[in-house]
């Protein structure tokens, strides 16, 4: 989309799409809120098919696909995709399919190979994003000189979309897969899904401080403003902040608690239903 210095100068009021499998991109619409206070938001997302890291690519591409295209319809003038997984996964092809500027999110491997000092660090995602080309060119092109231990992080979005973000349960889980990073020396810890930050405390008080955490929430807000100041696409400060509208698969409840809990959003989330193209093959997965 080109810039337009009549943009630039009055303002864009039309809000920015942000999607997620599920609540991990709460995450990262906290961090724009923060950078971007101004901007209007829509989040999305798709909790009756998460997680999408036990889906196959095919599946995901049709959803990332279909709610891009959704928010679009809704007027958004630029897309977050606030997902590892479907990053990975759809957006080169999102990209070359819907007319608005999209970005994603991706593991911190740069960060994390900048701040490990043992150059172990683990990486905790989900199946999909580390069997990804994408994962494995960050380590190539950032981090050869590092060694990462690799965790599927089973059951944690699951956790985190039921709003079970500290129960005994969760917190065996986590340690089973931390504890292994530690022994193997690794003081650095890339979160690899949106999900996973709203686990930090617990992970923190599992592993003191011998674990550095790396999120990227932020870095993606930055990116987001960057891009809509080249586009021309930046809403005017004298703009009044909104809440954000939010939108669920399904009914809404954990993302209201979710929201309510950890980002002190009081707001309601509206049931949508988004169908991909090949709808019949999603409902074959629901």
């Amino acid at each position: 989309m080109p810039s337009s210095a009549g943009a630039a100068s009055n303002g864009n009021p039309a809000p920015v799409g942000i999607f997620d499998s599920g609540l991990g991109g709460l995450s990262v619409l906290r961090a724009i809120r923060t950078q971007l206070p101004h901007e209007a938001l829509l989040y999305v997302a798709d909790s009756l098919h998460a997680p999408y890291g036990l889906r196959d690519n095919e599946f995901i591409t049709e959803r990332t696909l279909a709610i891009g295209e959704w928010l679009v319809a809704q007027g958004a003038k630029a897309l977050v995709v606030a997902c590892n997984t479907a990053t990975a996964e759809s957006i080169a092809l999102a990209r070359g399919q819907l007319s608005i500027p999209i970005i994603g999110v991706e593991p911190g491997i740069n960060p994390a190979a900048s701040l490990s000092k043992s150059r172990i660090a683990g990486v905790l995602a989900t199946q999909v994003t580390l069997r990804s080309e994408r994962f494995r060119s960050l380590i190539e092109r950032y981090a050869a000189d590092c060694h990462f231990v690799c965790q599927p992080g089973h059951g944690l979005v699951e956790a985190v979309e039921r709003c079970e973000i500290d129960t005994p349960e969760v917190r065996a889980l986590l340690a089973s897969y931390i504890e292994p990073m530690l022994a193997a020396g690794a003081d650095t810890l890339v979160l690899g899904c949106t999900h996973y930050p709203f686990l930090d405390a617990l992970i923190r008080d599992i592993a003191g401080p011998r674990l550095t955490l790396v999120d990227t929430s932020v870095a993606i807000a930055r990116q987001l403003e960057r891009v809509l100041d080249a586009n021309g696409l930046r809403a005017s400060e004298d703009t009044l902040p909104s809440p954000p509208k939010l939108y669920s698969t399904d009914d809404g409840t954990h993302m209201r608690r979710l929201a309510s809990s950890l980002l002190g959003l009081d707001v309601p989330v509206e049931q949508v239903s988004i169908e991909a193209r090949g709808a019949e093959r999603d409902r074959s997965h629901a």
